[in-house]
């Protein structure tokens, strides 16, 4: 029960099964060098990572091994024309030299034998089947319906490049979004459009992230720079969004704002761009019925840039106040009755705001 349960999580999230897919293959890993290996001497190679009942139904012949990977053995062995077959792990290969019948009756868009035989095989046993090509020069992998051809390094390199490109602008852009409607926030002027406008320029960030992480992982030891060039730019954004959601979302219940972000994360490039859309996610039926309510901030996002303030104050202040508004034009008395604040925090927190509202003014752009 519990295994279907994790296979049907996996089927859910095909980018993270992919992921550690790609992380298994990652250049550095022994099963890497050995595909390397089988590459480089232009053998070809059919490779299933995973032993089990449903495996084993479609291999025929071959004989058994049993002994401890390692890229030399995988090299020489591919060297014969069966396929070869690994523990779940890939720490051992189990048979070689064993050719592989898969249901004739799943379908394939494949064209050579090879790579034809390796995506039914996938997809029958929903194992890892890594088929090289001999001709092609190509290592592509197989996981149930999924399909990824392995790159070059310096293709990825660049791709990865490019889009730490990409990232620093539209993290630009995004940053400059959140100040504009901080702006908006202090002068009671926040209309869902804006509120829209940087939502989506946020997810657009976490996306591209999303991309570079695939080649981070495809890159393996050599992506260790790219990842950091990818942290320093992401800096809090996840967060920024999140409370971001927790100000203006019409429930700002915990369960409720990872749904939310959930939902966001499945949206397309159109949907993503339809405001209308987005004002559903946060709860609202419509445009207009925002309008009638009024929009304002409940304070989560503006209050967090105070140091030292702990979340649990921050969610007092909201509770008692309500909106970011009412929290700004508090005074120092009303403050102070708040639970676990005193007057020396209830300073500390209308100059923070004092401090974050001029310095918001400054960097705005009109």
């Amino acid at each position: 029960m519990k295994e279907h349960k994790e296979k049907e999580k996996e089927k859910d999230n095909p980018q993270e099964t992919m992921n550690q897919l790609l992380r298994m293959v990652a250049p550095g890993t022994p099963i890497r060098d050995g595909l390397e290996n089988v590459l480089r001497a232009k053998t070809g190679g059919l490779i299933v990572v995973g032993y089990s009942p449903e495996v084993m139904e479609v291999v025929d012949g071959g004989f058994s091994i049993n002994c401890d990977f390692s890229p030399n053995y995988l090299y020489e062995l591919a060297k014969m024309d069966g396929a070869i077959i690994l523990s779940e792990d890939a720490k051992r290969i189990l048979y070689a030299n064993t050719q592989l019948i898969p249901d004739p009756s799943i379908s394939s868009s494949e064209t050579g034998i090879r790579h034809r035989t390796a995506e039914r095989v996938a997809k029958q046993t929903g194992k890892l089947v890594v088929s090289i090509s001999q001709r092609r020069n190509v290592i592509t992998l197989y996981q149930g319906q999924q399909r990824y051809a392995l790159k070059e390094m310096g293709v990825i390199l660049t791709k990865a490049n490019q889009a730490i490109q990409t990232l620093e602008r539209y993290r630009a852009v995004f940053t400059q979004g959140l100040t504009n409607l901080s702006a908006l926030e202090f002068e009671e002027l926040v209309t869902m459009h804006e509120v829209a406008y940087v939502l989506q320029r946020a997810e657009m960030v976490l996306r591209i992230k999303n991309e570079i992480n695939r080649y981070v992982l495809e890159l393996g030891n050599e992506g260790r720079l790219i990842s950091m060039q990818m942290e320093e730019l992401i800096g809090s954004a996840e967060e920024e969004t999140r409370l971001l959601i927790k100000d203006y979302a019409k429930d700002a219940g915990d369960d409720r704002i990872r749904e939310i972000q959930h939902a966001f994360k499945k949206l397309s490039s159109d949907e993503l761009l339809d405001n209308a859309h987005l004002i559903r996610l946060l709860g609202y039926p419509s445009l207009s019925s925002v309008a009638e309510e009024g929009l304002h901030p409940r304070g989560y996002r503006m209050l967090s840039k105070i140091p030292r303030l702990p979340g649990v104050i921050i969610h007092n202040l909201v509770e008692r106040f309500g909106a970011l508004p009412h929290i700004v034009m508090a005074t120092i008395d009303e403050l102070d009755e708040v639970d676990g604040i005193g007057e020396v925090r209830a300073r500390a927190i209308m100059e923070g705001l004092k401090r974050i509202q001029e310095q918001v003014f400054i960097d705005r752009q009109i």
